[in-house]
């Protein structure tokens, strides 16, 4: 006689109703329930009480109020490589582990960052929008007029602070284009620099005074909240560009607002941003707004959800994950 049947653990992809890389992945060892939820507010009171496992992208944030609720969670995955949506630390003291995909989009990531330079550089999108609105172009007097504030990329220097999956694959495109690439990394052990033909330098001073364009590839933390504010900004050489496609929390958007306005800044892309609408820089000149998507690219994306589900399949099957946060 068969011994009696233990119903499957509970999985929640929690701000998503897609489970169709999630289900097979997982169907044979958990019940997969989707909440399509902004917050947990909106998450059905079953998933709270019982889920053991829970899968999440970037649009929900799990503060330790939210993470209170759960009841029986004991393993959280994020898709994507990043978690600053996620109180790490309280997880830890509620006895539940954190995952990322740390290989997640970082190609597209790194395409999109190199899009939004040579947008800067080359201006395309004003110059698009001026032909758009009218604008002639037939003298030599107009051409000079329309692309005013073009510049040649051979010979730039890009600076990256963060010189992770993302920041290298950055690094080798940037290279290709001419720039002389500079990185400031404070964890990144010795070597890499000379694997990668790069320039390392040992503070952001010295990276911020160096650099004709500046993009920003590391993780939001407690300590680099706003780590390009009004001061760094002013550090920053005259007239350089700036790019964050990493997170929104790295930028004081006020002050690059202002910085954009008096010109010290010369132009901006941010495919990220601290909060949304993001005012403050709806009236600053030169500047790129994205909407997260840098990382877009739906084979990529079906392979990221797979990622975190085969992470949560191999938790469930006591194999050992990639943690991010783990108790105590």
């Amino acid at each position: 006689m068969n011994g009696p049947m233990h119903p499957r653990p509970l999985v929640a992809l929690l701000d998503g109703r897609d489970c169709t890389v999630e289900m097979p992945i997982l169907k044979d060892v958990a019940t997969v329930a989707f909440c399509d939820a902004q917050s947990t507010q909106e998450i059905h009171e079953k998933v709270l009480n019982e889920a053991v496992g829970a899968l999440m992208y970037h649009t929900i944030t799990l503060t330790r109020e939210d993470l209170e609720k759960f009841k029986a969670l004991r393993i959280i995955v994020r898709i994507g490589s990043g978690f600053d949506n996620i109180d790490i630390k309280s997880a830890g003291d509620l006895g539940i582990a954190v995952c990322n995909v740390p290989a997640a989009s970082v190609e597209e990531t790194a395409d999109s960052t190199m899009c939004h330079i040579l947008n800067l550089y080359r201006r395309t999108t004003w110059l698009h929008q001026a032909l758009r609105e009218g604008t002639r172009v037939q003298s030599v007097e107009q051409i000079r007029e329309v692309a005013s504030g073009a510049a040649r990329i051979r010979g730039e220097t890009l600076g990256i602070i963060g010189l992770g999956r993302v920041g290298q694959a950055v690094a080798l495109r940037a290279k290709a284009f001419g720039f002389n690439v500079l990185f400031y990394d404070p964890y990144l052990s010795d070597g890499t620099e000379r694997a990668l033909g790069l320039q390392r330098v040992s503070t952001l001073q010295d990276l911020l005074f160096h650099s004709d364009c500046v993009t920003l590839h590391c993780g939001l933390n407690e300590h680099n909240h706003h780590l390009i504010n009004d001061f760094t900004v002013k550090q920053m050489r005259q007239g350089a560009f700036l790019v964050n496609t990493a997170r929104g929390g790295l930028v004081d958007e006020k002050a690059l607002a202002q910085a954009l306005k008096e010109g010290r800044i010369r132009g901006a892309a941010l495919d990220v941003h601290e909060s949304e609408p993001f005012r403050c820089l709806l009236a600053a000149p030169w500047v790129i707004p994205g909407c997260h998507l840098s990382q877009t690219h739906p084979p990529g994306a079906a392979a990221c959800a797979g990622a975190g589900s085969g992470t949560l399949r191999g938790c469930r099957l006591h194999r050992g994950p990639s943690l991010v946060a783990t108790q105590g």
